[in-house]
This record gives structure tokens, C-alpha cells and sequence, in this order.
């Protein structure tokens, strides 16, 4: 059972509002076989560690070895010495803002050390920090998702979110603001995601274990949301990067404290509060601890940029261009071996190749003036462009020190302390994982759709229920196959094939919504019944209790990239209010079922599994859109269509007649009217949603060219009919039945969401 709060509310606001604080942290389910995997990736180079958790977001693995990183760090933090103490709500936020404050002015003494007015110096220190700047409020990426929704706190944060996300403007999300800052002081990096960002932003170790800890705090935001909440308010009370970068904060000390203090509030009536306040306490620390490693790390790459020599400098340059020199240098050697042959040692020796380099023939001053090697960088040389302008002055300079006689200089003192500390970080990782609650066990074969469903919910903590998910995603889509031939007879949906355009899919969607959603409606002139109006309700509830799911994970880090990104983002944020929760649909419809004096236990609750009031077979609608919403990678197009099916459905016929129902009976209608509205085909979410289809296809045309686009373009439509297969039920009997239905197969057709 979840952890909510008591409240002396009436019923109806105990029913709307979700006062949850924690959930359970006494299981977590992997498959045999994850544990090794994750085991070798935990001890693996920290700058993959950072990767893999960044480019990973649906395995198995990457979700057990998240759990691994959170928990050693969090065990990292010493318990105060009253920790046993019962500490008070007033306790907790007075230590909270003092040991943030006191750490933001020593934060505040260090940046000053760290940049001056040497430009060399203060790139190198913000090419440094860069992966966690640019991954700042990753953490936030799915706190909103249907095991947390609508919860109060979650809601708060989620408003957050919005605004680190641009406000669903990916050009203004603060990831690409703050690789804009870094452009502006000459520190040019591709976006987090790339290949080469690592090794461009010249990541240290401490910096990318830290960096995994925080996205790795962003996959499991539910099972640890007092974290969560310790931990985006000392981020953001410290202020690290805006110290740095000399920004004004997108979140202020006071934007943040307002979700810690309404979390406080809400732990005084929580059975487990106490806990749940040491735990945010903890995460604070953490966040303090992490943000003077860091604040030191800078000063050591500071100190040593200030003081490094022409000699480690042209060493820096050539050893990141190395790995790149291939065969291309042909007969050129190096003593006696080809120096494609030393540069492609996997073993080489860079100082020992340096201290070669110097007395080589490569360097020796010619009478016309300069060296082998620097001709060879001029225009005309085989060098030419291989280094940028920055690059070649360095290179000329050091040089020039050669031949002049300067001796080789002493190393450079490089970042011994920070490299100490990401010593000790590593050894935590690798070290015991008692009490973290893992249990290893082989998935069944097949679940019963409550207990699915359950699972699926509760992913953070059913790793292995993805296996389950996968397979159940990609029945849906094939049975959804089925309409691409047959779609045309559908009574709310055509799923049938065609070549995309731009202006063939608005043609599709026009005369799916005037054909098949407007021109039908007809006022009712009989109302049923008050009862069946409530089973015909419940036979959308678990679809309406989950609504937005399929988009709850666009956008995460590193994938805000793309106009189609940004405008699916908005969807969602709108599906959940922007974070108001008199506007979040889950809310709404929750008013509704108050109207009809229904209880329901929330969907992530055990007695959730023992409700009465949903039957059995309306599962599967739901079911699907879970687990397309849990590989938001591997189904990007199909998410899409499904986009468009979904948003378009409720408008018309469909909608109209359920608030005609709900109104002669007295029930409440605000559910109905916000997505008649908010859905319109004029500017609403329907129409936007064609549009999010037309602006990837055209990233996509432009990138690969037209048939790469009707290659994408089936998987979105796939998308498309796995929802119609659900709502167009006698139709897809009648295909199943006969191979060629007639045109009003599907006249009285029923829903089967």
C-alpha cells in the first residue's frame, strides 16, 4: 500500500485530494541474470556508467542499475548522530535551509577562485561541469506518471517541470539554454546524448558518477520521492550553476521551497513521517556533499589550467586527436615505427610519445623557418583543419618552446583530490547491495490483466515486468494490423492505409472527424437509465484514471531535441493540468465517479486489484497504452499515431452524448466538456497532433530522404489502428469473420476501452 496522509477532509476532498508522501521500498523484482549484467556496468568506467544510464531508458538492467546508484549514494550520506531522534517538521525545514544557506556561501567563496578573468581558465572550468548543468531537473522527467498522479506534492513538482522544459518550447528548455551559455564562453559541445560528448566535455570521473546518480534518481522518481523532493530543492538552494554561468535562476530559492514545505506538511499527517523527513534530509545532504565535490573539482581544474604549460597543453590536443589519425599518415614515422601504427597502440604511452615527439625530426627548425609540423597544419599541408584556430596557436607556440631549448616542464598538477573522490564514489558502487530490497525471480509466462496491470503501474519496482510489457506492445500494434487493410468501415476511426503527404494525413483527419465524429451526432431522445449511465462511465474509468500515460515519458533528458518532442510534451502537460490540480484530468474524472458516489482505490493501491466496478475484459485498452508508454524509444512513431487516435476520439458524437447522460442525472460533466474543448479540431490537441506527425516526418524527409519517411510513416500509422483496434470492436469481429465486411459492419458498434 501506498503511503497517504489522514486528513480531518470531508470524504468528497479526501477523494480528490492525493496526499501521497512515499511508497514502499520492500521489493523490486529483476529477472535472474540482470544482476550480473548490472553488476559489470556498475564497475565499469564511470563515464560509461553516466552513458549508459543516459541512452538507456527501457531495459531491465539500466532500471537495476539506477537502484544501485541511488542506494549507494544515499548510504553514502552519515547518519547525524540523533538520526534515531523523531525529528519535527519544524526540525527538518530549519536544518534544511541552514545547511544549504551555510553551503551556498562556501559554493559562493569557491566559484570566485574559479574563474577570474581568464577566458581559458573559465571555459575549461564550464566545459567541466557541463554534464550536470545540462542535466539539471532530470530528476523531474517522470514524477508525473500513473503511479503518481494526482498526487498533491507530485503536482507542484510537475510545475517545475513545465519550466525546465521550456514550457513546452524545446528551444527553451534549460538543457539548451545552458549548452547556449556555454557557446557564448566559447565552449562548444554537441547535445548530452552524442557519441563523443564525453570526451568533448573532457568529463572526469567524479563528475559523470555524479552525473549518474542524478539521471539515475530520474528513473525511479516514485520509489523515492522524499529524495525527489530533498533533492531538487538543494540543487536549487545551492545554485551551483548559476553561480558559474552568472545566470538569474529559472527556479529561485523560493520557486523550490514552496513543494518542500507543502511536502513537510503533508509527512505531519503520514504514519511514516518521521522516516519520510530523515530521507529528504538525507537526499539534502547528499546534494550538499556533491555540490562542494564539485565546487572543489572546478577549483582543481582552474588551478590547473591557470598553471599549465604550453607542453600539456599541445598534449591535450594531440591526444584527443589521436584515436582519429588512422593509416592516413602513410609513410610518416616516428623512430623506427609508422606513426599511424604508435597513434593506434591501444597500450600507448602519451608521455612517453610526447618526450619522442619533441626531439623527432617533426619539430626541428627548418632555415626557411618553422617545422615539419607545423607546415604540414598550414593551408596547402596535410593537416590542414584538423585543428581549429585555438588548436594551431597552441601547437605553433609549444613549438616554438621546443626549438628554443625550453626544458620539458614539470606534469601538471592534474585534480588529485577530485580523483581521490571519485576513487571512494566507485568502491561504493561496487560494494555490498544488502538491503536494497532486490529480489531476483524468473517472470511468469503469462499474468491475468489485474495482476499486469498492478505490475506495470508499479514498474519502478517490477524492472522484470518490462519482458511482459514488450510483448504485450507489440501484440496490441499487430492486432492493430489488422484495420490497416479494413479500417475504412470503422464507425469513430479509418485505420486504413494510405501514402503519406502532409496534406493526405489532414485530408485523412478532416473527413475522420466531420464523417465519422460530427456529422452523426444526433441529440438523444431517450436517456438511460441512472445506472447504466454509471456502467457505461465505468467502462472508460481505468482508461480516464490513466489518462496522458502514453506521452508520460516524452522528453525525458536528451530527447527534446525536436519540434514533435516539444508540442507532445505540451499535450501531456495539459493532460495533467500544467500542475494545477483543479485542471488535471485524473482530478476531473475523479469528480465525476464523487458524483456517482464511487469509491475506487487508487490504481496503485493492492485493493485496487479487488475493485468490483471495472470488469476484467475493459483491461486490455488500458494495458496497451502502459506498456507502449514504457519504450517511448523503441516506439516514438507508434506513439505518434496512437497520439492522434486517442486525442481525436473524444470529440463529436462520442462526447456529446456522454454529457447529455451525465447532465439528466446530475452528474458532474466537467471531465467531458474540458476535452471537447481542449481536444478541438480547430486548434486543440486533435489538431496539434497531426501537426506533431507532419513536423517529424518533415525531420525526418530532410535527414533521409521521402522513402525513409513512408518507412516511418507505417510505424506511426501502426500506432494509429492499435487504438482503433480497441474502440472499433464489432468491426474487427466482423474482419475476424469474414474477409470482406461490408461498409456498415460496424454500425451499432460498442467500445471496448
Amino acid at each position: 500500500m501506498s503511503t497517504v496522509a489522514q486528513s480531518s477532509c470531508s470524504p468528497s476532498d479526501d477523494l480528490l485530494t492525493d496526499r501521497l508522501t512515499s511508497l514502499p521500498l520492500d521489493r523490486f523484482e529483476c529477472s535472474p541474470g540482470t544482476e550480473e549484467s548490472a553488476a559489470g556496468i556498475l564497475a565499469g568506467d564511470p563515464g560509461e556508467l553516466f552513458r549508459h544510464l543516459l541512452r538507456d531508458q527501457e531495459s531491465e538492467t539500466s532500471v537495476l542499475v539506477a537502484l544501485r546508484v541511488v542506494m549507494a549514494f544515499l548510504r553514502s550520506v552519515p547518519e547525524p548522530a540523533d538520526g534515531s531522534a523523531p525529528m519535527t517538521v519544524e526540525d527538518v525545514a530549519g536544518a534544511v535551509v541552514d545547511v544549504t544557506r551555510e553551503a551556498r556561501a562556501d559554493l559562493v567563496a569557491a566559484v570566485a577562485r574559479t574563474g577570474g578573468g581568464d577566458a581559458g581558465v573559465r571555459g575549461a572550468v564550464l566545459r567541466r561541469r557541463a554534464p550536470v548543468a545540462m542535466l539539471a531537473g532530470c530528476w523531474l522527467d517522470i514524477v508525473s506518471q500513473p503511479l503518481t498522479q494526482p498526487s498533491v506534492i507530485v503536482n507542484q513538482l510537475f510545475q517545475h517541470h513545465f519550466r525546465y522544459k521550456g514550457e513546452g518550447n524545446e528551444q527553451r528548455a534549460v538543457e539548451h539554454l545552458r549548452r547556449r551559455a556555454l557557446e557564448d564562453e566559447g565552449v562548444r559541445l554537441p547535445g548530452i546524448l552524442a557519441e563523443d560528448f564525453n570526451a568533448r566535455a573532457g568529463v572526469h570521473p567524479l563528475t559523470a558518477l555524479h552525473a549518474a546518480f542524478f539521471v539515475a534518481l530520474s528513473r525511479l522518481p516514485g520509489r523515492f520521492l522524499p529524495e525527489t523532493v530533498g533533492v531538487h530543492y538543494a540543487f536549487h538552494a545551492l545554485g551551483l550553476d548559476d553561480l558559474l554561468f552568472a545566470t538569474e535562476p529559472v527556479l529561485d530559492e523560493a520557486a523550490v521551497r514552496a513543494p518542500l514545505d507543502a511536502y513537510l506538511a503533508l509527512t505531519e499527517q503520514s504514519p511514516d513521517g518521521a522516516a519520510e523527513r530523515r530521507r529528504l534530509l538525507g537526499a539534502v545532504r547528499l546534494v550538499v556533499a556533491m555540490e562542494k565535490e564539485q565546487s572543489a573539482l572546478l577549483a582543481e581544474v582552474a588551478d590547473e589550467e591557470a598553471t599549465l604549460s604550453l607542453e600539456a597543453k599541445a598534449a591535450r590536443i594531440l591526444r584527443r586527436h589521436a584515436p582519429f589519425a588512422g593509416s592516413q599518415h602513410r609513410g610518416v614515422k616516428l623512430g623506427d615505427r609508422l606513426l599511424a601504427d604508435v597513434l593506434g597502440d591501444p597500450g600507448l604511452d602519451f608521455d612517453a610519445f610526447m618526450a619522442e615527439f619533441r626531439s623527432s625530426y617533426h619539430l626541428r627548425e627548418l632555415r626557411s623557418g618553422g617545422s615539419r609540423f607545423t607546415r604540414a597544419l598550414k593551408f596547402g599541408g596535410p593537416m590542414f583543419g584538423i585543428f581549429d584556430a585555438g588548436e594551431s596557436a597552441v601547437l605553433d607556440a609549444w613549438v616554438r618552446e621546443v626549438q628554443e631549448g625550453v626544458p620539458t616542464p614539470a606534469p601538471a598538477p592534474g585534480t588529485p583530490g577530485a580523483d581521490a573522490r571519485a576513487a571512494a564514489r566507485r568502491a561504493d558502487l561496487t560494494g555490498t547491495a544488502a538491503g536494497d530490497g532486490v529480489v531476483f525471480a524468473e517472470p511468469r509466462e503469462t499474468y491475468d490483466d489485474r495482476t499486469l496491470f498492478h505490475r506495470l503501474v508499479h514498474a519502478e519496482s517490477f524492472p522484470s515486468i518490462r519482458r511482459a510489457a514488450a510483448a504485450r506492445a507489440e501484440q496490441g500494434l499487430l492486432d492493430g494490423e489488422l484495420l490497416l487493410e479494413h479500417g475504412a468501415g470503422g464507425r469513430y476511426t479509418d485505420a486504413s492505409s494510405f501514402t503519406y503527404t502532409p496534406q493526405a494525413l489532414l485530408d485523412r483527419v478532416d473527413r475522420v472527424y466531420w464523417e465519422k465524429l460530427v456529422e452523426p451526432y444526433r441529440p438523444l431522445t431517450e436517456i438511460p437509465g441512472r445506472d447504466e449511465v454509471i456502467f457505461h462511465q465505468m467502462t472508460f474509468a481505468l482508461a480516464n484514471l490513466i489518462d496522458g500515460t502514453w506521452a508520460c515519458r516524452i522528453g525525458n533528458l536528451g530527447r527534446f531535441d525536436r519540434r514533435s518532442d516539444a508540442l507532445l510534451f505540451g499535450i501531456y502537460a495539459d493532460e495533467m493540468g500544467r500542475g494545477e490540480l483543479a485542471k488535471n484530468h485524473v482530478v476531473l474524472f475523479k469528480k465525476v465517479l464523487d458524483s456517482m458516489e464511487l469509491r475506487l482505490p487508487h490504481i496503485r493501491d493492492e485493493a485496487f486489484l479487488d475493485q468490483g466496478e471495472i470488469p476484467d475484459s475493459l483491461y486490455g485498452f488500458s494495458i496497451h497504452q502502459i506498456c507502449l508508454s514504457l519504450f517511448p524509444d523503441s516506439y516514438y512513431n507508434e506513439l505518434l499515431g496512437y497520439n492522434l487516435a486517442i486525442e481525436m476520439f473524444g470529440l463529436g458524437e462520442v462526447r456529446l452524448h456522454e454529457m447529455e447522460k451525465l447532465r439528466r442525472h446530475g452528474f458532474d460533466t466537467a471531465y467531458e466538456k474540458t476535452h471537447l474543448s481542449i481536444d478541438n479540431f480547430s486548434a486543440g490537441h486533435a489538431r496539434q497532433s497531426a501537426e506533431i506527425i507532419i513536423s517529424y516526418l518533415d525531420d525526418v524527409r530532410r535527414t533521409a530522404g521521402e522513402e525513409a519517411v513512408q518507412t516511418e510513416w507505417r510505424r506511426v500509422w501502426r500506432g494509429y489502428a492499435s487504438f482503433a483496434y480497441f474502440v472499433e470492436h464489432h468491426l474487427v469481429k466482423e474482419i475476424q469473420a469474414s474477409p470482406a465486411p461490408g461498409p456498415d459492419a460496424s454500425a451499432d458498434a460498442d467500445l471496448m476501452i
